[in-house]
Formats: C-alpha cells, sequence, structure tokens
C-alpha cells in the first residue's frame, strides 16, 4: 500500500509540474497550445539517452530541460505570429511529429520496441523499497522551487506585461512592449517546465515507449488548469490533487462493490466532466482563477 500510495504521489506531481508549464504558456500568455506533450517527450527521451550515456543525473536533466526550451523556441518562432484557433492546431502537429519521430528513429530512440534498463536516481545508493519515496521528495522539493520561481515571475513587471498581452495585446503593443517577445519567453519557459517533468516521468515509468506520450496527457493537463483556475500557480496544484483522487478514488472500494477496468474509466471520466460542467456553470474561472482575469471567453 505505502509503495501504490508513493506512486500516486509521484504522478501527481507530474502532472502538476506538467501542468504549470501550460499554465504559464495559457493561463498568464494566453497561448494555446495544444501540443504540449512534445515537451514531455523531448525531457524524458533526452534525459533517458543522456543517461544510458553516462551524463550525471543533474546534467542531464538540464540538458533535457534546455532541449525542450529550444524545441519551444523553434515551436514559438514558427507558430506564435498565428491567430489562437490556428496556433492550436500547428502545435498539436508539432506534438504528433515529435511522437512519430521517436517511433520511427529506432537508431535513437528504439522505436516502438522502448527503451528499458536505464539509470535511475538513488538506484545505487539505497534498496529498492526507498527508490520510489526518495524519488517523490525529490520532485516534490523541485515543484516547491518550480512553484516559488514562477510566483516570483509572475508577481513582477514582467509578469503583469504577460497578463496584459493576454488580455488584450494591442494595448501592450501601443504602450511599447515587444508582444513577440514576450511570448516566445513564456512559451520557452512554459517548455522547459514540462521537459522537466518528463524526466520524473522517465524515472517513474522505468520503461518509456512512443506511446507512453499521448495527446491524452496534454488535454489532462488543460483539465487541471481549468479545475484550479487558469492563472493561478496554486490552483493547478490542487486541481492535480483533485484529478489524481479522480483517478485512484475507485480503487480504494471494498471488493463486493468494485467495478471492472471498463466501467471504472467510463464514471472517472463522467465524474471529470460533471466537474468541469459545474465549474462552467458557477465558477467559470476555476476553484482559484480571478474572474477578471478569465481568458475562457476572450
Amino acid at each position: 500500500m505505502f509503495a501504490y500510495i508513493t506512486s500516486l504521489v509521484i504522478f501527481a506531481g507530474i502532472l502538476a509540474l506538467f501542468s504549470l508549464g501550460l499554465n504559464l504558456q495559457w493561463g498568464f500568455a494566453g497561448l494555446v497550445n495544444f501540443g504540449h506533450i512534445a515537451f514531455m517527450t523531448v525531457g524524458a527521451y533526452s534525459t533517458v539517452l543522456l543517461t544510458l550515456n553516462g551524463v550525471p543525473f543533474l546534467l542531464a536533466v538540464a540538458i533535457a530541460s534546455g532541449l525542450s526550451a529550444l524545441l519551444g523556441l523553434i515551436i514559438a518562432g514558427i507558430t506564435l505570429r498565428l491567430r489562437d484557433d490556428y496556433l492550436a492546431v500547428v502545435t498539436i502537429g508539432i506534438s504528433e511529429i515529435i511522437r512519430l519521430i521517436s517511433k520511427n528513429e529506432e537508431w535513437l530512440t528504439r522505436g516502438t520496441r522502448g527503451i528499458q534498463s536505464y539509470p535511475i536516481p538513488f538506484a545505487k545508493m539505497v534498496t529498492i523499497d526507498w527508490q520510489k519515496p526518495l524519488l517523490a521528495i525529490l520532485l516534490i522539493f523541485v515543484i516547491a522551487v518550480i512553484y516559488w520561481r514562477l510566483e516570483w515571475l509572475v508577481r513582477s513587471p514582467w509578469g503583469r506585461v504577460l497578463k496584459a498581452i493576454r488580455e488584450d495585446e494591442e494595448v501592450a503593443k501601443a504602450l511599447g512592449k515587444n508582444v513577440f517577445w514576450y511570448k516566445v519567453q513564456a512559451f520557452v519557459i512554459g517548455g522547459a517546465i514540462a521537459g522537466l517533468s518528463g524526466s520524473f516521468y522517465a524515472w517513474q515509468l522505468t520503461t518509456i515507449y512512443p506511446e507512453s506520450f499521448q495527446q491524452e496527457l496534454t488535454f489532462q493537463a488543460w483539465t487541471i488548469v481549468t479545475i484550479g483556475g487558469a492563472g493561478s500557480n496554486f490552483g493547478v496544484l490542487i486541481g492535480s490533487v483533485i484529478f489524481q483522487i479522480y483517478n485512484v478514488i475507485f480503487r480504494f472500494l471494498p471488493d463486493s462493490i468494485r467495478l471492472d477496468g471498463g466501467k471504472f474509466e467510463a464514471i472517472q471520466l463522467m465524474l471529470i466532466g460533471l466537474t468541469l460542467i459545474l465549474l462552467m456553470v458557477w465558477r467559470p474561472q476555476g476553484i482559484l482563477g480571478n474572474k477578471d482575469e478569465l481568458t475562457l471567453t476572450r
């Protein structure tokens, strides 16, 4: 039971970190990114391949996050002059390209065979029973640092300009702000954070395949941001906890009333959908979102 709860905490933390990157792009900058999973994919594969070649963990994670940021810079340079709907379509396409590369370039990613037996943090330091708890502690520490720095960023003049661009970029342009460059920065930083979440995702799975990185993860992050409140970093953390509770609540039911897999998944989706409907009706800004900063109706 302890190992299972530890895994739940890790997955909730990974989703929280992944969603914090999306929240910076969407919640603060108003950028519609439906291909957020691309950054996690690059981060996960880069970390695994680098550590397999003897690169230390910290350096591998830093490089992986940097490569995800570089991907964000490339995507931003191509797409951020597009309207929101076109931007959404293009980001989906790019994320699918990344997934197909990981599936077909076997010389690099081993394709559909996946990558197994790669180094995991703490594996040589402690017994197997303590590896995941220490990984959970490390993940919580990283989330705390990222949250702290994001809060500092969004409350700074840079963050206030970002919010102004989200609300009306023409006004920001009239005030002399380089709107495109601010958008690029938000997209790159959000991508780097998502790449960092990919490192932990790979360590938690211990085996990665191209199919581990489906678009479903992107829309889970959108659900988390919507529940917690776009533009609220703490709301994203709350949303990730709520989302993970929905994922596991039926697993703790007594065996006499436990549902089979198909019914479990169906009711889980119904609960998430019902939550979103109620939020859209009664609190469209999310649990901790600011209604005055609502971007869903722009």
